[in-house]
């Protein structure tokens, strides 16, 4: 029994490496096949403050700057920014994280607190894109809504999709400008569309890869900036000054479909729950 499982982990192990490397980004971290050029993607950790977040605001700048390690084997990449710590870890299909957070901050954070990672093929003026994924036509990155996979839809107005169980708090915060509109509006209209699930989905434009990005909990699905990217925002409220919270992720990157990609969410999502 002894082999039996040792026999299996090394055959876990050995999956991870076959198929998905980890490796430092400019922003972040890059999760690549090792098996096809065409399946890589990035996550540039972390873009946007959400209502109150670390910083008192509605829709605050976040920063990328972190130091990241990545081990030889490219099996583990590590951010440790003291209060702010992300490891993620190769998986044969993409990778798991696992973000952990600590509010320093002089100020409590709301149920609707949330941060934004940025999930992208890559520039697309820069040499780091990876076509596949760009998605041009802006039809086939997808969220999920009560009725199941949403369209996320064109380059503008790149709509932001609300958590259906957090919009009347959010539709509830008093709004910093004087018009009554979010600060985010103009250029992140709210949607009349509710995300409830929190998993973002790209299916690419050619040769079968999908790539997703998952956590278990979240504020808003909203996409198609610049950089093509997937804000998939990470609800981290509330917490009170000095508490600490952990928030597990998924990204994923594959050869499938976006049908493939929730059931894997989904099945990865129960596990999770069980922890």
């Amino acid at each position: 029994m002894k082999k039996l499982l040792l026999s299996l982990l090394l055959a876990s192990i050995a999956g991870a490496q076959d198929t998905t490397r980890l490796s430092a980004w400019e922003r972040g971290v890059k999760v690549s096949s090792r098996s096809d050029a065409k399946g890589f993607a990035h996550l540039w950790f972390y873009e946007w403050h959400m209502f109150d977040a670390i910083k008192q605001g509605e829709h605050t700048g976040g920063r990328w700057d972190w130091k990241w390690q990545v081990n030889d084997a490219g099996t583990e990449a590590v951010m440790n920014g003291d209060w702010l710590k992300l490891t993620a870890d190769a998986k044969p299909d993409g990778a798991e994280l696992k973000l952990e957070i600590e509010n320093r901050s002089q100020h409590d954070w709301p149920e609707i607190a949330g941060m934004i990672p940025c999930f992208n093929p890559g520039n697309p003026r820069g040499e780091t894109a990876n076509p596949i994924f760009l998605d041009l036509e802006h039809d086939d990155t997808w969220f999920v809504g009560p009725k199941g996979f949403e369209l996320i839809k064109g380059f503008a107005p790149r709509e932001i999709h609300f958590n259906q169980k957090l919009r009347r708090q959010v539709m509830k915060w008093p709004k910093e400008r004087k018009d009554g509109r979010f600060v985010f509006t103009s250029k992140w209209p709210t949607s009349e569309r509710n995300a409830t699930k929190g998993l973002m989905i790209r299916e690419s434009e050619s040769d079968g890869w999908v790539m997703g990005i998952g956590w278990e909990r979240f504020l808003s699905a909203q996409g198609h900036n610049p950089w093509r990217c997937m804000h998939l925002c990470v609800n981290i409220g509330p917490l009170k000054r000095g508490e600490k919270r952990t928030v597990r992720g998924r990204v994923f990157l594959f050869k499938g479909t976006k049908e493939d990609c929730l059931k894997r969410y989904d099945r990865w999502l129960a596990a999770t729950s069980r922890r």
